[in-house]
């Protein structure tokens, strides 16, 4: 019987893995079925001890998987790192995001504004605090629910200014891509994948990262708006 391995992800590699996935079984006639929802769900899914076989997520949010005892040790790793962009409704005006400076106008202009639930979201939260304008726009955020794209919500026009990873905006339809965040502000989240423990595939689950984490990856990571760790 061949080897199935089944995995969970957040939804910013989705496109990503969905593609590699196809890649390494082409390869190893190892089929790779990985579901993708919100972070913060599947965190709590493998927290709560649902069978997988792999989980990738957020660096950090493998730590703390890691520190639960739901990975296999040393079987952490680095994929891909990714940026937030900012995006409008397709046919929108254009806000200058340019700079900081630029990025804090068009935010404190904007009617209302949303951001993922995940990492790239806790930062953005911190950077308006920093600004000092939390308070001020605080009524002004949608929050995304888990597993809905930022840019969804920008394409009905339900969301003026929308900020996510620019793996999650860059093929959607009815939306314009301002850009990435200024440099200076950029919020870099790295993705990491690892074994679940209990999986008893274990070695599969290995040689399907190592691969993930080859150079020969490199290409479609670029194209999926990410970059190479």
């Amino acid at each position: 019987m061949a080897t199935e391995i089944k995995g969970i992800s957040s939804m910013a590699t989705r496109q990503l893995l969905g593609e590699l996935a196809t890649r390494y079984k082409e390869r190893s006639d190892v089929a790779v079925a990985i579901e993708a929802v919100g972070g913060v769900d599947a965190a709590k899914r493998v927290l709560a001890g649902e069978a997988f076989d792999v989980v990738i997520l957020a660096s950090d949010a493998i730590d703390k998987l890691s520190a639960a005892g739901r990975i296999e040790p040393g079987t952490k790793t680095d994929l891909v790192r990714s940026g937030v962009a900012v995006a409008v409704k397709a046919g929108a005006p254009h806000p200058d995001i340019g700079s900081e400076a630029a990025l804090r106008s068009a935010v404190l202009a904007a009617r209302n504004l949303s951001y993922s639930t995940g990492p790239s979201g806790v930062a953005l939260a911190a950077l308006f605090e920093r600004w000092g304008i939390a308070a001020q726009i605080k009524d002004r955020i949608v929050q995304a629910p888990p597993g809905v794209p930022v840019g969804t919500l920008v394409a009905r026009g339900e969301v003026e200014l929308g900020f996510q990873q620019l793996s999650e905006l860059i093929h959607l339809q009815g939306i314009d891509l301002l850009g990435a965040l200024p440099a200076e502000i950029q919020i870099v989240t790295t993705f990491s994948g690892a074994v679940c423990a209990g999986s008893a595939r274990a070695e599969a689950v290995r040689a399907m990262l190592d691969f993930m984490a080859s150079p020969e990856t490199e290409a479609a990571k670029r194209a999926q708006g990410m970059e190479p760790v």
